[in-house]
């Protein structure tokens, strides 16, 4: 542990330092670093919501993913993300997606061979999604945001390298921890947490140019939008928010949340 403080210290210190406007920045950067602390060979970021109405027998208590970012998107891992979360909406599931699901925890680090029986690692769902894309192991953190919005993030390292172990596992579930801010920061840049409604792609672009404090002309010549769409679009963005101008969407990057 005494080994990583330093190298957690200075992430928390840089992820601090990065200005609302560079959410996604942020993001790649925490977890580059990940990687680096713990030689693993990419990662990923997921928001996870619970929906609402959630059906009986549902094996994931509503749980669905609401978006993912890839560290490292080669084509045949970011197709094996999508078909895992595609099949999430199917009658039957994979044990290890239930797993990851269950329980109420605010906080929840994991390693894939604690998780799971030896007999899931000689089936199909490790080989075409593991074994197919380069990865032997993974290593998660669940941090629950709001009783129905969680952050997942897993770590994968390659099939060469050890496994993860306890001695990851305790450095790893500290920095996370730290981060409950941070994720929430993350989630306000997406309409998540306080807005009516999640944001549009393009409205999620045009907040990121309003909380860099770009002016309405400069926001719609970097969209390629008329001045009259880029007024529409950060009308929406506000009555999504629940305020009324510039000054109360930038307080909310401050910590108002209320």
């Amino acid at each position: 542990m005494n080994a990583h403080i330093d190298g957690i210290h200075t992430l928390w210190d840089e992820l601090a330092g990065f200005p609302a406007a560079e959410a996604d920045s942020a993001v790649m950067h925490m977890l580059t670093s990940l990687c680096s602390m713990f030689d693993a060979k990419n990662a990923s970021w997921s928001v996870v919501v619970r929906l609402p109405g959630t059906t009986p027998g549902d094996l994931l208590n509503g749980w669905r993913p609401r978006f993912v970012r890839l560290l490292h998107q080669p084509t045949a891992f970011a197709d094996s993300i999508k078909v895992q979360n595609d099949k999430l909406w199917l009658p039957e599931v994979d044990i290890s997606s239930i797993i990851g699901a269950a329980g109420e925890e605010p906080f929840l680090t994991n390693l894939l061979f604690e998780d799971l029986p030896s007999e899931w690692f000689e089936g199909d769902y490790y080989r075409r999604h593991y074994l197919d894309v380069g990865h032997g192991d993974h290593m998660s953190v669940r941090c629950a945001i709001t009783k129905d919005v969680r952050i997942h993030i897993l770590i994968y390292r390659d099939l060469a390298s050890p496994r993860f172990s306890a001695d990851d596992k305790a450095p790893f579930a500290l920095i996370l921890r730290g981060l409950k801010w941070f994720h929430r920061q993350q989630l306000l840049s997406h309409g998540l947490l306080i807005a009516v409604t999640p944001l549009t792609r393009t409205e999620h672009k045009v907040l990121l140019d309003i909380l860099a404090g770009q002016s309405e002309k400069l926001i719609a010549d970097s969209q390629n939008h008329s001045i009259n769409t880029t007024h529409a679009h950060i009308k929406s963005i506000y009555r999504k928010f629940g305020v009324t101008n510039r000054g109360m969407l930038t307080a909310l990057w401050l910590g108002n949340l209320a």
